[in-house]
C-alpha cells in the first residue's frame, strides 16, 4: 500500500503523473488517511472528501508561490501530505507533531492559519489585493465549504471581491455538511442546483467531452450547466450578482475534469467561483454512514469505524439532558446552536423538543442577537456555543444582551484546554472577555450535578448569564432528579482551614484539594473553596478567609491575565487586604496542541507549581515534593 504516495515529496512530483496515476494516488491517500487517523484521531470525513480537489489544485498551481487558503483548514491533511509532510502524518495532533489545521510556522506551503469558519474569502482577498499592489503574478485560491457561506464574514468578503481585485479563484466545496447537515436558505439554494436534472445531464456531457476532445469542450458544457442553473433559479445568479463568474457545479471527484477546469480558471482576469460537488467521507463506508461522528473523532477501528467508549456521560451530554428536563417543565426554554448540534450534544435535545431547537448555521453573531430577540418576548434562550467560538460574538453579547439585561444563557462548551485541537480551539479567554461586562453572571461547575444546578439557576435568573464547562467527561457525579437553585454569588467551603486558602475554579477544584493534602502532610491547615461564581465573586467569604491566611492560591483553566485569579486580586485590593495571592493558570502565550496533563505540567498548571510558589510562605520550608 502507498508505493506511489511514498514517492511524492513535493507538489512537483505530482506533475509527472498521468490522470490514471493520479487516481491511483487518490486511492492510496485515502487508505493512508484511514489507517493513520485510526491511531491519532482527527478530521477524517472532511479530508476523504477533498482528495481529488487537492490533487488537482496542486497539479495545476505551484505552492508556495501560489497561495491556497483553506476555510477552517481541518480539510488540509491531504495538502500536508502532498507538501513534504506525508512521513509525519502519524504525528497528527500529537505532542510536537503536525497540527490538525493549517499553521504558518509549520510549512511555507501553509500561507494562512485557521481553525474557525468563514475566514478564507476575506484572507484570500487580502492576499490578492496585496499581490496587485506589489505587481505580483501569483494565483490566490480560496477553498471554502458550503457551510462557510452561512457565516457572515464570507458574505462581507463577497461584497468586496469584485471591487477590489480582478484575479481571485474561489472553490465552493459543496458536501451539504459542516459537522451536522447544513441548514438555512443557502444550503437549500445550493441543493436545488445540484439536484436539477438538466444540470446533472450536462455534468455527464462534460465528463464525456473531456474524454473525447479535452478540456475546452468540457468547460463549455460546464458553463452551460451554470446557465441552466441560473435560469432555473433566479434571473441573475447569486454569485454573479456579487461579481464572481460562476462555473459548475462539477464533480469534485473527477480529477481530469478538475485539472482542465483549473487550467482554464487560472487564465481568467476576473474573480471566479467554481462550485464542486464532493462526498464527505468518500472511500470509507463507516464515515459515509455516520457523517457527524467522522467529521472529527479520536482513535477508531480502521476496519469497522467503531470507537472505544468509557460509558461515562460527557459534560455536553449532561448539559443536553438537563436542558431537556428544564424544557419539559418550562415552555419558554429554547435551545440554540451555531452548527454544532453534535459537538454541544443538542442533537440529544432536538428529538424531545424539535420546536424549541434552533440551529442557525455557522453564525455565532446571529445566534446571540437572535437569542436576544427571543428573550425580549419572554423566552429563555440557552445558547450552546464553544467558548472559543463565542469570542466571535463579543459585540452582540455586550450590545444586544447585557446592555438590555436580557435573560440569555451562554453555555460555553470546551471551556479550558481543548488538548488535541490546539490554540484555535482552547477556551482560555472567556472569563476575561465576559467578566468586565455589566449585568453578566459567570459560573463554573466542578462536576456534572453542579452543571445541572447552574443551568436551573440561570433559567430562574432575570438577566444574562454564562456557564463554562470543559470538554469530555467530568468526575462522574450523579445528577439529582431535580436541580437546586444556587444563591447567586455564593461560594462553597469544601474543607475548612486557617493558614492558607485555596480556591479551585470549576474543573481545577481537584488541584486545590490535592494541594491541601500536600500541605496537610507538612503540618499546614488549608481551606479549600469552590468559588462556583466568577462573577459576582463571594467577596465576603474570600475576605474572611484571606484575612487570616498566609497566602491565597487560585486555580483556573484559563489565562491568568484578566482571569479568575485577577478578579480575586482586584477584590482583595479594593477591600484593603494585603494577603499575597498566588495564581495558577495559563501564561500569556497561545498554548500548542498536546495532551492536557503534559501541557499542564509544562506550563505550571499543577500542584507542584503551586507548592514551589508557596515556598516563601511556609514557616518550615517545603521539601521537594512530587504532586500526586
Amino acid at each position: 500500500m502507498g508505493n506511489r504516495l511514498d514517492s511524492i515529496h513535493s507538489p512537483a512530483d505530482l506533475k509527472k503523473l498521468s490522470v490514471p496515476q493520479l487516481e491511483q494516488l487518490a486511492q492510496e491517500i485515502r487508505e493512508r488517511l484511514i489507517v493513520t487517523l485510526s491511531k491519532t484521531g482527527g478530521h477524517l470525513g472532511p479530508n476523504l472528501g477533498v482528495v481529488e480537489l487537492t490533487l488537482a489544485l496542486h497539479y495545476v498551481f505551484d505552492t508556495p508561490h501560489d497561495k491556497f487558503v483553506f476555510d477552517v483548514s481541518h480539510q488540509a491533511y491531504v495538502h500536508k501530505m502532498l507538501t513534504g509532510r506525508c512521513d509525519r502524518m502519524d504525528t497528527m495532533r500529537q505532542p510536537g507533531g503536525l497540527n490538525g489545521f493549517m499553521l504558518r510556522t509549520e510549512s511555507e506551503h501553509d500561507c494562512y492559519g485557521a481553525g474557525h469558519a468563514g475566514t478564507a474569502l476575506s484572507a484570500a482577498l487580502g492576499m490578492a489585493v496585496a499581490r496587485d499592489l506589489a505587481g505580483g503574478k501569483e494565483h490566490v485560491v480560496a477553498l471554502a465549504g458550503d457551510a462557510a457561506f452561512t457565516n457572515g464574514i464570507s458574505f462581507e468578503a463577497l461584497n468586496n471581491i469584485a471591487d477590489q481585485t480582478k484575479r481571485l479563484i474561489v472553490v465552493l466545496n459543496d458536501n451539504e455538511w459542516s459537522i451536522d447537515r447544513n441548514v438555512g436558505a443557502i444550503a437549500k439554494y445550493l441543493h436545488k442546483i445540484v439536484t436539477n436534472q438538466h444540470v446533472s445531464q450536462l455534468h455527464d456531457s462534460a465528463a464525456r467531452l473531456l474524454e473525447r476532445i479535452g478540456g475546452k469542450g468540457a468547460l463549455h458544457v460546464v458553463r452551460r450547466a451554470e446557465e441552466a442553473a441560473k435560469g432555473m433559479l433566479w434571473p441573475s445568479f447569486l454569485f454573479e450578482e456579487f461579481g464572481l463568474t460562476y462555473y459548475g457545479p462539477v464533480d469534485g471527484h473527477n480529477i481530469g475534469l478538475l485539472i482542465e477546469t483549473f487550467k482554464f480558471l487560472r487564465q481568467q482576469e476576473r474573480p471566479v467561483l467554481l462550485h464542486a460537488i464532493t462526498q464527505k467521507g468518500r472511500g470509507f463506508q463507516p464515515a459515509l454512514d455516520k457523517q457527524k461522528k467522522f467529521h472529527g473523532l479520536g482513535p477508531y477501528d480502521p476496519e469497522t469505524g467503531t470507537t472505544p467508549s468509557t460509558g461515562q456521560k460527557t459534560y455536553s451530554e449532561v448539559f443536553a439532558e438537563s436542558l431537556v428536563r428544564l424544557a419539559d417543565e418550562n415552555d419558554k426554554v429554547i435551545a440554540i446552536t451555531a452548527a454544532m448540534p453534535n459537538g454541544t450534544a443538542l442533537d440529544l435535545f432536538r428529538p424531545h423538543h424539535p420546536k424549541k431547537y434552533f440551529d442557525v448555521g455557522i453564525a455565532e453573531e446571529h445566534a446571540v442577537v437572535f437569542a436576544a430577540g427571543m428573550a425580549t418576548q419572554g423566552f429563555k434562550p440557552f445558547c450552546a456555543i464553544y467558548s472559543t467560538f463565542l469570542q466571535r460574538a463579543f459585540d452582540p453579547i455586550v450590545h444586544d444582551v447585557c446592555l438590555q439585561n436580557l435573560p440569555v444563557v451562554f453555555c460555553m462548551d470546551r471551556a479550558g484546554l481543548s488538548g488535541d485541537d490546539g490554540p484555535t480551539h482552547h477556551g482560555l479567554f472567556d472569563i476575561a472577555y465576559l467578566r468586565g461586562i455589566p449585568n453578566m453572571i459567570h459560573m463554573a461547575p466542578t462536576d456534572e450535578d453542579e452543571l445541572a444546578d447552574m443551568m436551573y439557576t440561570a433559567m430562574l435568573h432575570e438577566g444574562p448569564s454564562a456557564i463554562r464547562y470543559p470538554r469530555g467527561t467530568g468526575p462522574g457525579a450523579a445528577v439529582k432528579p431535580h436541580p437546586c437553585a444556587l444563591p447567586i454569588g455564593q461560594a462553597d467551603v469544601v474543607h475548612d482551614g486557617d493558614e492558607f486558602v485555596l480556591l479551585g475554579l470549576g474543573a481545577l477544584l481537584p488541584l486545590a484539594k490535592k494541594l491541601a493534602e500536600e500541605l496537610d502532610r507538612q503540618g499546614y491547615s488549608a481551606a479549600v473553596i469552590n468559588p462556583r461564581f466568577v462573577k459576582p465573586l463571594d467577596r465576603e467569604l474570600i475576605a474572611r478567609y484571606a484575612r487570616r491566611a498566609a497566602a491565597v492560591v487560585t486555580f483556573e483553566d484559563h489565562v491568568l491575565m484578566g482571569g479568575f485569579g485577577s478578579a480575586v486580586l482586584e477584590a482583595l485590593n479594593e477591600m484593603g487586604i494585603e494577603t499575597p495571592v498566588i495564581r495558577i493558570g495559563w501564561p500569556d502565550h497561545f498554548i500548542e496542541h498536546g495532551k492536557v496533563d503534559a501541557l499542564r505540567a509544562r506550563y505550571g498548571v499543577s500542584v507542584q507549581a503551586a507548592l514551589d510558589k508557596l515556598a516563601p510562605y511556609l514557616k518550615r520550608g517545603v521539601p521537594h515534593l512530587v504532586a500526586r
